[in-house]
């Protein structure tokens, strides 16, 4: 039984919902997770965003110092080599069968599925040294822009 002064009180508090969906199958994937909601344009939008924000301001400035012969060529070859690494790690999203098979939710876990074994200590290592380095380059390259 809810008190009428409590569910008022209650309800002028509330900042936000947090609530997950309703229950049911529909609601989540094969593998029992929330089934994801997200469309082309947010794709799209993810993707210009990480473009922008990582490249975009020194495209120019490598463009001048390559010319306008190797500038573009090295583009197009960052680019086609972008392309051909993304279109490996969809591949690698499913492990086994790529419509039934088991979701590869990390990069981890895609290596640890194909390759197995000391690979995955390797990944990690990996991916820990990438992440220090671009926190120190970050925090260089902020630094100097103050």
């Amino acid at each position: 039984m809810k008190m009428a002064g409590v569910t008022a009180a209650k309800n002028q508090h509330q900042v936000f919902d947090v609530s997950l969906p309703e229950s049911g199958p529909k609601c989540f994937d094969d593998d029992g997770r929330l089934k994801r909601t997200g469309t082309l344009w947010t794709a799209s939008a993810h993707i210009i965003t990480a473009v922008i924000g990582s490249g975009v301001l020194s495209l120019a400035w490598a463009t001048a110092q390559l010319g306008w012969i190797a500038g573009p060529s090295v583009m197009f070859l960052f680019s086609f080599v972008t392309y051909y690494t993304s279109t490996l790690l969809a591949a690698c999203y499913r492990s086994g069968d790529p419509v039934t098979g088991k979701r590869n939710y990390t990069y981890v876990d895609a290596v640890r599925s194909n390759l197995g074994g000391f690979q995955v200590k390797i990944c990690g290592l990996v991916q820990y040294l990438n992440l220090f380095g671009v926190a120190i380059g970050y925090t260089i390259a902020s630094s100097i822009s103050m």
